[in-house]
């Protein structure tokens, strides 16, 4: 097995068990080194850290698997893991009445760039990191084992794999899909294409929060912005709303919604569907004094580096000021940020800078955050990245 050493005094993130290892971190390589090899890690004292998957094209160099010296990366090893995730994930199926949630959330679970979600008798893998696709047969043979009688769908066609050197992968690995897939969550049911859909075909993150929304709805007018596939929506009609406007560029998404208010036995004529960019909606009902009792505003990722930080923030400002000129006095404003590198501090002060400019006082109700199967790893902060408000205006 090769080495990795580091230089002087850069292991300190590992001796809180940081998974990370930087490529600027790295003095010498003792061996020779191939994309996912399993290498061990050390300090400048030549004293062992951790052992994990090089990655010779990424700036994350190494992505520790473990931090016990005795432990080999194995089918037992992936076995343990995921076995271990599905347990502490019980909870949840009971508490939110699902057949949907995340089985493994990456370093979150001790098993970097490996992402597995379930959506009924479908498994949808992403494998985004070097080691975690030379692992490959291993974690398939392990997620039979725990979970067998799955069909497994690939949707490791995410941009991030280019940065580990790998190459875009898409399509069935076990079973055949070849139409959407019905989940419940909350006595709601939600139709999920995870052929073609975002991320692995659903937002499951968004769970609990809808849920808590949805109690903000009552006889209320709604206008869910970003709406993908209108879960909000349906969230808010089945929990008693007057009407939903839902609002997204995709049509094939808006087309979903409708179908999502169907099996759920609502009447479509309490939703509208709208296909249009947010920011220009959000524009003209601001300046046509439109109003809504509460607006939820769930955008994409808007921040993919430090560099366009300050550009997120601008539009992060933008869509929360023009959705606060249309809430009717004492409504409600949900409003989210998907972005990791958006601490939830920066983004209280986006929205409270957002209302000042808008003329309107802002109260903080409540506080959203990423359900409860996206757990955050007290040794992997980044873990943390789906954050929210809850926030009434006056």
């Amino acid at each position: 097995m090769s080495k990795i050493y580091l230089h002087p005094t850069r292991e300190k993130s590992l001796l809180r068990k940081h998974p990370w290892v930087f490529s600027k971190a790295v003095e010498q390589i003792e061996g020779r080194c191939q994309r996912g090899d399993t290498v061990d890690v050390y300090s400048s004292e030549r004293v062992w850290l951790g052992r994990g998957a090089y990655s010779p094209d990424s700036q994350i160099r190494v992505r520790i698997w473990t931090f016990t010296p005795s432990q080999s990366i194995d089918n037992v090893f992936f076995t343990q893991r995921i076995q271990t995730a599905i347990k502490a994930r019980e909870h949840v199926i009971a508490q939110s009445q699902t057949n949907a949630y995340r089985v493994i959330a990456a370093e979150s679970d001790g098993l970097p760039g490996v992402t597995v979600d379930k959506y009924d008798d479908v498994l949808v893998l992403q494998l985004l990191s070097a080691g975690a696709e030379k692992h490959r047969d291993k974690i398939l043979w392990s997620l039979n084992k725990c979970l067998p009688n799955h069909r497994i769908y690939d949707r490791s066609d995410v941009d991030i794999r280019k940065k580990e050197g790998l190459e875009p992968i898409k399509g069935p690995v076990q079973g055949e899909i070849d139409a959407p897939v019905m989940i419940t969550e909350n006595q709601v049911n939600i139709m999920v294409d995870v052929t073609t859909g975002h991320k692995t075909g659903f937002y499951l993150d968004q769970r609990d929060n809808r849920y808590i929304a949805a109690q903000y709805m009552l006889d209320a007018q709604v206008l869910n912005c970003f709406c993908y596939t209108g879960t909000f929506a349906s969230y808010a009609l089945k929990y008693g709303a007057a009407h939903v406007t839902n609002v997204d560029v995709s049509q094939p998404a808006l087309d979903i919604a409708k179908q999502n208010l169907l099996i759920n036995d609502i009447d479509p004529s309490n939703a509208t569907f709208i296909k249009q960019d947010v920011f220009e909606l959000l524009r003209e009902y601001a300046n046509s004094d439109v109003m809504f009792d509460h607006i939820v505003l769930d955008p994409p990722k808007f921040v993919d580096s430090k560099s366009t930080l300050n550009r997120a923030a601008r539009g992060y400002k933008d869509i929360n000021l023009y959705a606060m000129k249309s809430i009717r006095s004492g409504g409600f404003l949900s409003t989210f940020s998907c972005s990791g590198l958006m601490s939830g501090e920066l983004f209280q002060k986006i929205v409270s800078d957002a209302a000042l400019d808008a003329g309107r006082e802002l109260r903080i109700i409540k506080r959203y955050s990423q359900a409860s199967d996206h757990p955050v790893a007290s040794n992997y902060p980044e873990g943390y990245y789906l954050k929210g408000l809850l926030c009434q205006v006056f």
